[in-house]
């Protein structure tokens, strides 16, 4: 199997995020982009990891009763530190409260993704974790990053790629591309075993 073999079959990507959307594209797959609509509330007896694994499966399951032989793929990414998931924050003042959270520790990053081939019944669901290390960060970098507004649509109140926040980030361990949204090398190989 390789790439190719999407030639004729519309991919679905149940995301409107712009990340995703842009990664995808760079695997050469054509897809139309959807937007789910689905409770991303986690639950009390549900791990961060279980919480992301729920939403992206959900993602694709909303999406499945619009579609019939289709591929869905849908992911959920998360900002985790001490066992809380971080997420998109309401405003300014909460986005500079989780970036001094951040501040000179390590947080994880989880991407769950989902992958449903209609036709063949075929469903995978997988994640990928990344650790990223952030360095001291000063209350006037903050300050300044959260008054651009960039941050205020993004897990954990930060973008590792154009944007300025790059420059928080002391070190990685694990997938890049994970920490921008879609784990390129696992979303490929769960993509080519559903075909």
């Amino acid at each position: 199997m390789s790439l190719k073999d999407f030639n004729g079959i519309t991919l679905i990507l149940a995301s409107q995020s712009r990340r995703r959307k842009k990664l995808l594209s760079s695997l050469g797959i054509k897809f139309k982009s959807i937007s789910p609509r689905i409770n991303e509330q986690p639950k009390n007896s549900e791990s961060p990891l279980e919480f992301a694994r729920r939403t992206a499966e959900e993602k694709s399951m909303w999406a499945s009763q619009m579609f019939s032989n289709r591929i869905i793929l849908s992911a959920d990414t998360i900002v985790v530190l001490d066992d809380k998931i971080l997420g998109k924050p309401k405003n300014k003042k909460e986005a500079v409260q989780m970036l001094k959270r951040l501040s000179n520790k390590t947080h994880t990053v989880i991407t769950a993704i989902c992958v449903l081939n209609q036709k063949r019944n075929k469903k995978l669901i997988d994640h990928e974790i990344t650790e990223v290390t952030f360095r001291k960060l000063t209350q006037n970098e903050i300050r300044d990053y959260v008054s651009k507004g960039t941050c205020l649509d993004k897990a954990g109140s930060y973008g590792i790629q154009e944007d300025f926040g790059a420059v928080f980030v002391k070190s990685i361990n694990g997938c890049y591309y994970n920490v921008v949204g879609l784990p390129l090398s696992k979303t490929y190989q769960m993509l080519m075993k559903v075909l």
